[in-house]
Formats: C-alpha cells, structure tokens, sequence
C-alpha cells in the first residue's frame, strides 16, 4: 500500500483495484477504519478528539430532529454500508428514513443511507472530497454533506447524478449559517457543530 501522512493521523490506499467485499470482512478490528471504493482499499487511523466532538455534536443535532421525531434513525462509524461501488464504506453518520429501515440487517448497512456526513480530517480530505463525493453519487445518496473543521463550514451536497459521477446542488453553508436540510426536515446552526470543543486540534 502507498501511504500518505498528514498530521498525527494517516491514510492509507492500495495500489491495485483489486479489494472485495469478502476481503474486506477478512481485515482485523484494529480501530482503524477500512473502505473499498471502486476496488481500492482505503485505511484511515483513529480521528482527533475535535473529530470527534464534531460527530457528538452533529449527532445530537440529527437525533433531536430524525430520531426522535420518527422520521429515521441516526448512525455512526464503525458501520460497514454496501452499496453501488462502495464495499464497503464506513460514514461518519448517516440516516435512515423509517420506510427504509429493511436496509439494516445482519450488523451492516445493505443499501442507500438517505443522508452521509463525513468530517473532513487532514490526512482523508481528498478522499471526503473527491473520492467519497463523486462514489456517493454514483451510488445515488440522495444527501452527502462535508463538515470541514479547519473552515468551520459545510457543504451540502444533493440531486445525485449517477450516470456523471456528481450531485447538481452543492452549497457551502458559512460559519454563522444556517444549514436547511434540502431532504430531510433538519436545520441546524453551522457554529453549533464545533462550538465548545474542549480541544480543537486538527
């Protein structure tokens, strides 16, 4: 594999595009993170503690207006999700309508979540950027948004077409915007995302 370092995390790829679901399901629960994108086995480490106080803070936000309103359910990484060349990837979050809830089964994700969020982190950001965006909408996620920690800001990605690797709605929600959700009834403070970090460290 090739490695590429940025910060204290790192990502790793393969060199060939050979990598399957079944030696996906083979690879150790180390605590690091494996995706298989168009064949190619992607490794990244353990994320920062901002990281992970950014997806706290999303999270909160999407279980207040999804979950318990019933509209969906609310996921994290670790969680494998197959689905049109991803074998699989492991989103930071994602949602699940409630009518499409027969897509969990059997501990992973069998299907399309109705909303990806990826947290962009040094050593990953042109795999959340350009990797993952255009996989996703080939794959026809419906809402992909990007949260970038160094820019303090989100971009909301939606109306996939499959056939040109690209969604045709991308907005970039600023830092003192509000994020209107254009599928799901979500809206939620940019600044709220990372507000109150006890360590911001990328």
């Amino acid at each position: 594999m090739t490695m590429v370092h940025a910060g204290p995390e790192r990502a790793l790829r393969s060199l060939r595009a050979d990598w399957s679901r079944e030696r996906w399901e083979q690879l150790p629960d180390d605590g690091n993170r494996y995706e298989v994108i168009d064949g190619v086995l992607y490794m990244t480490t353990a994320p920062s503690t901002f990281h992970q106080w950014i997806v706290r803070q999303i999270v909160r936000t999407l279980f207040a207006q999804i979950d318990d309103q019933g509209v969906g359910v609310t996921l994290w990484a670790p969680i494998g999700v197959f689905m049109p060349g991803c074998d699989p990837v492991q989103p930071d979050i994602l949602v699940v309508r409630t009518a499409h809830l027969s897509i969990i089964r059997d501990r992973r994700i069998y299907g399309v979540p109705d909303l990806i969020v990826e947290v962009v982190s040094p050593s990953n950001s042109e795999q959340d950027l350009e990797i993952k965006r255009n996989a996703y909408a080939r794959a026809a996620v419906p809402e992909y948004w990007i949260v970038r920690p160094a820019e303090r800001d989100v971009i909301v990605c939606s109306a996939p077409d499959p056939a040109a690797d690209l969604f045709k709605n991308v907005d970039t929600i600023l830092p003192d915007g509000v994020l209107t959700s254009p599928t799901l009834p979500i809206q939620a403070s940019i600044a709220d995302f990372f507000a109150n970090a006890p360590d911001t460290t990328l």
